[in-house]
């Protein structure tokens, strides 16, 4: 077959011609039923050639000479049957004419076109196929299945490019109007599954993006790596803010407080990040599990909070020759805590709850105010030296204590050992207390089961400073300290 075009010898089953690119118009074989009809009609156009047709008819008419008036009947008969011969002609032609109209409609449907393309796609012959879908889609643009078997002809050819634009036809913008929800949303997914595939994940990000169908976006988001929510929104605070930032699926948040811009090698956001006095800039990304980036989003914050007041010590640092208490007054709205072993005090030190027994020898305290926004005052520092003159030693002490216990029956023996309990009590010393005018080390009571555990008791023992007389701490009816002999 030859292109009527450019003259070029091409194969019988080409549509193009594959030296111009011009489109051959074939008129397509007939359906067999309408191929059933003209054959019927040509019969009978035989069978009435065979009988005489109808033109020697109106020739031997008009070549008849005039004849007498008894002849005029046969002649009606002649000229009526002519005529009759005519109308059948016609009615035949009329026919025909319509039966092939009908054809041509036909094989320009969409199910024509589509049953043509799956019969060359059959064969393997997917250019032929592709072509038969795109003369169908010319004609018929609001017919999705078109562009979805399309692509499926070029991704079967490995050919994702042609493939991924035959679908993005369905979601273009342009075209929103043509496509149901339903295709959109399926070209959405083969669209991801042929990105997905080829592990472009920055072009998924990119088309999700760009997508304005929430529904859609909220299907495939795992592969969208959107900017960092922040909790609250910039500005200044006379609080403490516990900001929280949030991302749109599984990933991880980087981010810097300073105002630099954060890489992966910046901190890790796991815990809400407590802005206390001061200004922050907070910069932030997010990577999601496909290792997509998000833009870099940041928010500045002033935070103004007033600063407590240290706490009031009463007691002057300096030496001091008999027990004495400390006593620590405290801001309003605020807690105090204290450490003793140089470390500075936060809210995880010892929390001041009452006046404390001034430990012998020299001590470092530290104390502070907190708020309950968590802001700290300065630290209050006091260093006290406790001598006691004469007294003696705290050893001797818990050993006077058990030997009194042991008298009194309260312990069986010195190892602390007693009828009540399987384990054993231990004593050991605390502090110095002043009771009553005189000067008392307190020995706390401890448990130890027999595995080295101890648990300390509710019990407080006393034991004169001076004396080595003891006794139990108690409280009389107006809350003061006593000694109460054993």
């Amino acid at each position: 077959m030859k292109c009527p075009h450019c003259g070029h010898e091409m194969p019988e089953e080409y549509l193009i011609c594959d030296q111009c690119g011009e489109e051959i118009q074939i008129v397509p074989d007939f359906e067999p039923e309408i191929e059933n009809s003209i054959s019927e009609t040509l019969s009978t156009l035989v069978s009435l050639q065979e009988e005489g047709s109808g033109a020697e008819l109106l020739d031997e008419m008009e070549a008849e000479p005039e004849r007498e008036p008894e002849l005029s009947s046969s002649r009606s008969d002649k000229r009526g049957r002519g005529v009759q011969i005519v109308l059948a002609l016609a009615i035949l032609f009329v026919v025909g004419l319509i039966s092939y109209a009908l054809y041509a409609y036909h094989v320009q449907t969409v199910e024509y076109q589509i049953s043509r393309a799956e019969t060359y796609a059959q064969k393997g012959n997917y250019e032929q196929a592709i072509a038969c879908l795109e003369t169908a889609y010319a004609a018929y643009p609001e017919e999705a299945r078109i562009l979805f078997l399309e692509a499926d002809y070029y991704y079967l050819q490995k050919q994702d490019t042609a493939a991924l634009s035959a679908l993005m036809r369905i979601i273009d913008k342009e075209n929103a109007s043509r496509y149901s929800e339903v295709d959109v949303e399926e070209a959405y997914g083969k669209i991801i599954t042929i990105y997905a595939n080829k592990e472009a994940y920055g072009q998924i990000n990119d088309l999700l993006r760009d997508c304005e169908n929430e529904r859609i976006v909220g299907m495939f988001q795992s592969y969208l790596a959107m900017e960092p929510e922040f909790s609250y929104i910039e500005g200044n605070y006379a609080e403490v803010i516990p900001l929280k930032l949030s991302s749109n699926t599984s990933g991880t948040i980087y981010y810097t407080l300073d105002g630099t811009k954060p890489d992966k090698n910046s901190s890790v956001y796991t815990a809400p990040l407590f802005l206390e006095t001061g200004e922050y800039t907070v910069s932030a990304f997010f990577v999601n599990d496909y290792g997509i980036e998000s833009d870099v989003v940041t928010k500045t914050y002033v935070i103004n909070l007033a600063v407590p007041n240290a706490p009031e010590v009463e007691l002057y640092s300096g030496e001091y020759s008999e027990a004495t208490m400390i006593s620590v007054e405290a801001a309003e709205n605020c807690k105090i805590f204290y450490t003793t072993d140089e470390s500075e005090p936060t809210t995880d030190s010892v929390p001041y709850t009452g006046p404390i027994p001034m430990p012998l020898g020299t001590t470092l305290f530290k104390f502070v105010n907190i708020s309950g926004e968590g802001i700290a005052s300065e630290v209050t520092t006091r260093t006290y030296t406790l001598k006691l003159r004469g007294a003696i030693a705290t050893d001797t002490a818990v050993t006077n204590l058990v030997n009194r216990l042991v008298e009194t029956g309260y312990l069986e023996d010195t190892t602390g050992r007693n009828a009540r309990q399987t384990g054993t009590l231990n004593y050991q010393f605390s502090s110095v207390l002043r009771v009553g005018g005189s000067d008392y080390y307190t020995i706390n009571e401890y448990y130890d089961d027999g595995t080295g555990m101890l648990s300390r008791t509710d019990k407080v023992f006393l034991v004169q400073a001076y004396t080595g007389e003891a006794a139990q701490l108690g409280y009389d009816e107006n809350g003061d300290f006593v000694a109460n002999p054993i």
